[in-house]
């Protein structure tokens, strides 16, 4: 395994002279070692890039060097953080699985990398249910489930990963019932967004993907909306997370409406689906992944947001003329209630990357800097959304130069924490107070890229 030793910033208690008169000062306060900011890095060398998780009891002031500090590591396309306890290097590869390792602090409060990797088929989203980490993703079913054509149904994959026992399980798809076909009653396939838990219950956003090869040829056809016809590919194409083959409908047909599935365990079988017209599809898009927007408030209200990514759809029969908003499912319901709130109505018509919680009935939205309807636009803005209120106020005191947002926050103690890049120095966490929509610069860190961040403790 390459590793190397964790070293630890110091404690002040560290630096006390010790004294004969004071014999409790004699041995320093390791409290600290039960709690660590634990930061995913990557450091840019002239012939390599390497990839470090550096460790430090603070993150709100001061600076950090990746220089004969930290513990190497392979890197990872997304860092999740399970109950405080463990933190896993989800790594994505297209078309393919992915190596998956996990790390915690051990008795002496040293970061360790876990004995156990695994092999996590392809996956599109994540999320953390009790002491389980699940992905997911859409793909072909196996085989012996092709249709007269050949083709294969789309079904779900689903990979469980155990935090504890350290166990990995995919479910099968051999018998067809995670199927993805005709998911909304339109014909069309799709894919889940997000793991959001609520008791013993998950909810998603069901996104749509249009009609696969499987899905375009039912019954001459049928699924194909009149007019849209001439959308279904006449040759195999595309690139990376775009491609497609001949047969498809690639996208959807319905951009106007948004479905969310309310799962009654882990499964992820046997959904209720519930759909509204108010809002798009809920998933904030980049290449393959699709970004959880439906969370939970701090009262049990779980928020639904749009960012109308189908807005930059190419054909304008696919694009959605509805704005970026959000609807609620109240708290103890299953069902859309009256709350509706425009979120380009409060931005000046611009949109959002991502969501994220902020502590009691505040979120935190990476915004785009233009209208998803013009062209370059990139989200390097950060905005304060009160879901009581239905304000939106933009967060002061960020630099003038950010180049990108990191995908993962933290929240604790009132604040919550973002990494932030820009074109000028070095990358740090910044702290923003939601009821002021105030950022403060905390700890510095002196590498290329922060690529997550987080807290554990033993």
């Amino acid at each position: 395994m390459k590793k190397q030793l964790l070293s630890l910033l110091a404690s002040p208690l560290l630096f006390t002279a010790c004294s004969q008169d004071s014999p409790e000062e004699q041995l320093p306060d390791n409290s600290y070692l039960a709690e660590q900011f634990i930061i995913a890095a990557t450091v840019q060398g002239s012939n390599a890039t390497s990839n470090v998780l550096l460790s430090s009891s603070n993150i709100d002031s001061g600076s950090i060097s990746a220089e004969g500090k930290g513990l190497l590591n392979d890197g990872a396309s997304h860092w999740v953080f399970n109950s405080d306890k463990y933190l896993f290097a989800l790594t994505y590869n297209q078309g393919n699985a992915g190596t998956t390792k996990s790390f915690m602090l051990n008795s002496a409060g040293d970061l360790q990398q876990r004995d156990m990797e695994y092999k996590v088929a392809r996956f599109t989203s994540f999320g953390n249910y009790n002491k389980e980490i699940i992905t997911t993703s859409t793909g072909d079913s196996p085989a012996s489930l092709a249709d007269a054509n050949g083709f294969l149904p789309k079904a779900l994959l689903i990979n469980y990963l155990d935090t504890e026992a350290e166990t990995s399980i995919q479910n099968s798809t051999a018998d067809g019932s995670y199927s993805m076909e005709n998911y909304l009653g339109n014909g069309e396939f799709v894919t889940l967004a997000g793991i959001e838990q609520r008791g013993n219950k998950i909810i998603a956003g069901a996104i749509p993907m249009g009609l696969s090869q499987y899905g375009a040829s039912q019954d001459g056809g049928k699924w194909i909306r009149p007019g849209f016809q001439d959308l279904v590919k006449t040759a195999d194409g595309g690139t990376n997370s775009s491609s497609y083959k001949k047969g498809e409908l690639q996208w959807t047909q319905y951009p106007d409406e948004c479905w969310v599935a309310i799962f009654p365990d882990k499964t992820l079988k046997n959904p209720k689906l519930i759909r509204t017209n108010r809002i798009s599809y809920p998933a904030g898009r980049f290449k393959s992944a699709y970004y959880q927007t439906i969370w939970n408030s701090a009262k049990g209200d779980t928020y639904v947001f749009s960012p109308s990514f189908a807005k930059t759809m190419t054909d304008s029969r696919q694009q959605t003329k509805l704005p970026a908003g959000v609807v609620r499912i109240p708290a103890g319901g299953e069902d859309f209630d009256s709350y509706y709130c425009n979120i380009e109505a409060l931005s000046g018509g611009k949109s959002f990357l991502r969501v994220a919680p902020a502590g009691g009935e505040y979120f935190l939205l990476t915004m785009y800097d233009r209208p998803l309807t013009q062209t370059g636009y990139q989200a390097i803005e950060l905005a304060i959304f009160n879901a009581e209120r239905k304000t939106l106020t933009y967060v002061k005191n960020l630099p003038s130069d950010i180049t990108s947002i990191a995908n993962n926050t933290l929240v604790k103690d009132g604040k919550v924490y973002v990494a932030i890049h820009t074109a000028s120095g070095y990358p740090a966490i910044w702290s923003i107070d939601p009821a002021s929509a105030s950022a403060s610069k905390g700890i510095t860190v002196e590498v290329t890229t922060i690529s997550g961040f987080g807290l554990l403790k033993h």
